[in-house]
């Protein structure tokens, strides 16, 4: 096990990556805390991790709600007894560019995609510090690595996360506390599903997919265990003097 007797906390754990990284998590000895506002797809993922012989908790709380994005941590520290390890991985993707751009939208991705993850850590910094540090891991993109054409606002959001990584990592080092991004591609969840959405018509979803593979050379859609095994290494002891990193998980695409 990687992870045996650590302290964790999740968010947007309901479904794709998020939920890989609870099975995973706990499989490999972790008590897991998971965050999410699909209420019901929360109570499912907690009772399979807990049928699979894991430990698990879920709390139900809207991460665009700032006063939330405290909250959910004091819960999680109070139900496990502190934390080791927060994946900060709550996230929304923008696919427009910024001609008559609405700033409620703008705000909503950035509120979202970065101010959540700032907030969580800001009040997980506390706790990691009495168990003696511990491990941030952040959710950003390839777009936060590359500009892409298709998501301006998108780009920004995931740039800034890996900005906030890069600073995190440096200001927390002392306290034993390593920050450090993992950075997916096209990896086959709900929420890729919505940047490949051309409507109604089959051929034009399969174009699109073929399209928005062209670039990648492993030639497919990464699978969301994939990204929680990231996840599960930046976390562990095994990357122990690895901090800062943004870590790209994208069959090759950032390598062009």
């Amino acid at each position: 096990m990687r992870l045996p007797g650590k302290l964790a906390l999740i968010t947007a754990a309901a479904s794709g990556m998020g939920q890989a990284g609870c099975e995973l998590f706990a499989r490999e000895g972790a008590s897991v805390v998971a965050v999410d506002i699909d209420a019901a797809r929360l109570d499912e993922v907690v009772r399979s991790v807990l049928q699979a012989g894991g430990q698990a908790h879920g709390i139900v709380a809207d991460m665009l709600d700032a006063e939330a994005c405290q909250r959910i941590v004091e819960e999680a520290a109070a139900h496990l007894g502190g934390l080791d390890i927060v994946w900060n991985h709550a996230g929304m993707p923008s696919m427009r560019g910024i001609e008559g751009l609405a700033l409620s939208d703008y705000a909503r991705c950035m509120d979202l995609n970065v101010r959540s993850g700032l907030l969580v850590t800001a009040a997980a910094l506390p706790h990691l510090r009495r168990r003696g540090g511990g491990s941030v891991v952040f959710t950003a993109s390839m777009a936060g690595l590359v500009g892409l054409a298709t998501s301006p606002v998108y780009t920004a959001a995931k740039s800034a996360v890996v900005g906030l990584v890069k600073s995190l990592a440096v200001r927390h080092a002392r306290d034993n506390i390593r920050v450090n991004a993992v950075c997916p591609g096209p990896i086959d969840t709900p929420m890729y599903r919505q940047f490949l959405d051309p409507g109604p018509d089959p051929a034009a979803a399969a174009d699109l997919l073929a399209r928005s593979l062209a670039p990648v050379p492993m030639r497919r859609l990464g699978q969301p265990m994939e990204v929680a095994h990231a996840a599960l290494w930046l976390a562990s002891d095994d990357a122990s003097f690895v901090t800062g990193a943004a870590l790209p998980v994208d069959g090759g695409f950032t390598a062009h």
